[in-house]
């Protein structure tokens, strides 16, 4: 590599090719070099969490805890739970609004696992009660109104008269956080609560693998193809080819979820319709892209790339979370209409 100037003050660069660059620039290699270590980190970390992940699920399908189904998925519900949180609230208060984490932590961990409590039942030796009025998925909605009061709560013995429209914005801020993070994350356990055992733990696994595929489809199908951009002002990376890519990818990986892993893994179940994968799979890519979007308007707005520095590759937990949070409501919506049978 040959070093020179041009009489201004500038610094040239010339590589062995008889390339040329500025002092500003990197050569080819730097940039390949850059995006291929990326690419591993990436890789690893995926490959490092769903390890984790599927250990987790092949305990709670093989050796559940106390005869309960989702007792092993709790650390799964906990890290995603508190690390998004922790990312999302970094964001903000990045971006000069008050937010009191601690409290925030606790209300949305308390609404993401409420969908635990009707196990208490099962804990002790009880069946929940079939007439409760509450039903199973009540308590999801009662936890989240009440970490709305708890918060406020919090607020009216700390009001500082002192720092006007402060209370409001944590209020506002932590309501946000604690619905936005904390009921997708109690709709995942709702997933598995879903037909037997087997069946519902197929069922999750389905949602999670339509999702998560759908990112990674979109992500090599824009590498490789990609041309058009999607939504350039919000998220210059993603392209049409992409977006058709992931949903591709989604509807393929529900097809083998449907036909192939729900009836290996379910005591009894009835097929779905032929057509449930590609509904399913369209559902769960499209909402997902939404997901992401969501998070890349918070980090426009921050001006911030990555939610965090947790996963290697993959930045912060809310970085993995992002689709799953968007798409987890309605594919248990769709799940528990029949799409995948039951």
């Amino acid at each position: 590599m040959l070093f020179f100037g041009d009489g201004s003050g500038r610094v040239f660069r010339r590589n062995d090719t008889g390339t040329i660059f500025n002092g500003s620039t990197r050569p080819p290699f730097y940039s390949f070099h850059a995006e291929f270590a990326l690419l591993r980190d990436r890789l690893l970390s995926a490959a490092l969490l769903i390890s984790a992940a599927l250990l987790l699920i092949w305990l709670d399908h093989q050796y559940p805890l106390f005869q309960t189904r989702g007792l092993w998925l709790v650390p799964l519900l906990f890290g995603f739970t508190f690390g998004t949180t922790l990312d999302v609230t970094r964001l903000l208060i990045a971006s000069g609004r008050a937010v009191d984490r601690r409290s925030v932590a606790l209300t949305t961990l308390m609404v993401a696992f409420s969908a635990y409590i009707p196990v208490v039942w099962t804990l002790t030796g009880e069946v929940y009660p079939a007439d409760c009025p509450i039903g199973r998925k009540g308590w999801v909605v009662i936890a989240a109104v009440a970490a709305i009061f708890i918060i406020l709560g919090r607020e009216m013995l700390r009001y500082d008269a002192s720092k006007r429209g402060a209370a409001l914005e944590r209020t506002l801020g932590g309501a946000f956080v604690s619905c936005y993070v904390g009921i997708p994350m109690a709709a995942l356990v709702l997933i598995r609560d879903l037909g037997d055992s087997g069946w519902g733990l197929a069922a999750l696994i389905t949602m999670i693998a339509a999702t998560k595929s759908a990112d990674a489809g979109a992500y090599f199908s824009g590498k490789a193809i990609g041309r058009h951009k999607l939504i350039p002002h919000l998220s210059p990376g993603k392209t049409w080819e992409g977006a058709i890519g992931g949903v591709a990818t989604s509807i393929g990986v529900s097809y083998l979820c449907f036909f192939k892993l729900i009836p290996a893994m379910a005591e009894s179940s009835t097929a779905g319709p032929i057509w449930g994968p590609v509904v399913f799979g369209t559902i769960c890519a499209f909402a997902g892209m939404v997901g992401d979007l969501a998070e890349s308007l918070v980090k426009r707005e921050t001006g911030v790339k990555d939610s965090g520095r947790t996963l290697p590759g993959l930045g912060g937990v809310w970085d993995v979370t992002d689709s799953l949070i968007a798409a987890v409501v309605p594919a248990w919506v769709a799940l528990a209409a029949g799409i995948a049978g039951m």
